[in-house]
């Protein structure tokens, strides 16, 4: 996995949403995308990028707005997949970096692996780390994996990696299977979800991706109507479980099938042994949308 460079490009405060979703659809613009700051660099020069937040509160507000939309109850510690708000910013940064070879639009969110160590206090002040190595060979693309530091008084506290597919031309190299949930559990509860659920995520988290947010944008993008974000489908995930969870615990999941909202949803959870399995269902043929598992870091 990459790790930050001493180098890493310091990102001061939190780029705006307005910015960000202009900057993201920029490179895909014929013509602008040629212009010097917009033009992407070479795939196949590119080793790797890291941008830094240094001192990031966790203010209450925020994680207060993220536990409600998440089912995460309001405690004085943030909910386990918290931190990845605090990351975000960083993703975005860096797949707007003119070095960064693919454009931002058309990034699609694999994989998600969380290590907390440690509970993270509301109000702590943190420093955050998010670096990307070179792609990797997928069946139909590659893959790029951002993985993120975060720390308090210089010790790492929580770690992740996103994994996002980028379709079309690979690359050479062996191709490595993702993550696999042998036997997941199945049936469980239903959630019925609104059709403006992506848009009060997206005002909890900063992630304002338009095929979020109405039917109108999201067919802009390809999908028939808008689709809940692959990070609220974990968060929800968790929070159904997450009184059973230790303190130090890593929770990994694979995205499958979108979500459509609205939309209905079966949440099942089987624990065994070496700790939980998860997933996130269709209630009408039991189809994937996310499987997960945790176990001790």
């Amino acid at each position: 996995m990459p790790t930050a460079p001493l180098d890493a490009k310091v990102l001061d405060g939190e780029p705006g949403r307005l910015g960000t979703l202009v900057r993201a659809a920029l490179p895909v613009v014929p013509g602008i995308n040629q212009l010097p700051g917009v033009r992407k660099g070479s795939a196949r020069d590119f080793a790797g990028l890291s941008y830094r937040r240094e001192q990031v509160e966790a203010e209450r507000a925020g994680v207060d707005a993220y536990a409600a939309v998440c089912g995460f109850p309001r405690r004085d510690t943030v909910p386990l997949t918290y931190p990845h708000m605090l990351a975000f910013p960083l993703h975005m940064a860096i797949m707007g970096d003119p070095s960064f070879p693919y454009p931002a639009i058309g990034m699609v969110h694999v994989e998600n692996t969380i290590t907390a160590h440690c509970a993270i206090g509301v109000g702590e002040a943190l420093d955050v780390t998010t670096a990307v190595g070179a792609p990797r060979p997928h069946a139909r693309g590659v893959l790029l994996d951002f993985v993120t530091t975060v720390s308090a008084d210089g010790e790492t506290t929580w770690e992740s990696t996103s994994t996002y597919l980028r379709r079309g031309r690979s690359i050479e190299g062996e191709v490595t299977p993702g993550l696999e949930v042998p036997d997941p559990p199945t049936g469980g509860i239903e959630w019925r979800l609104p059709a403006d659920l992506g848009r009060t995520y997206a005002s909890a988290s900063g992630d304002a991706n338009p095929i979020h947010l109405y039917p109108l944008t999201a067919k802009a993008l390809g999908f028939p109507r808008q689709i809940a974000h692959g990070m609220w489908t974990k968060a929800r995930s968790v929070a159904a479980i997450e009184n059973r969870l230790p303190d130090a615990v890593t929770v990994a999941v694979a995205f499958r099938k979108p979500v459509f909202l609205p939309g209905t949803v079966a949440f099942a959870a089987r624990s065994d042994d070496t700790g939980w399995t998860f997933a996130l269902t269709s209630p009408k043929d039991g189809s994937p949308h996310l499987l997960g598992r945790t176990t001790s870091p």
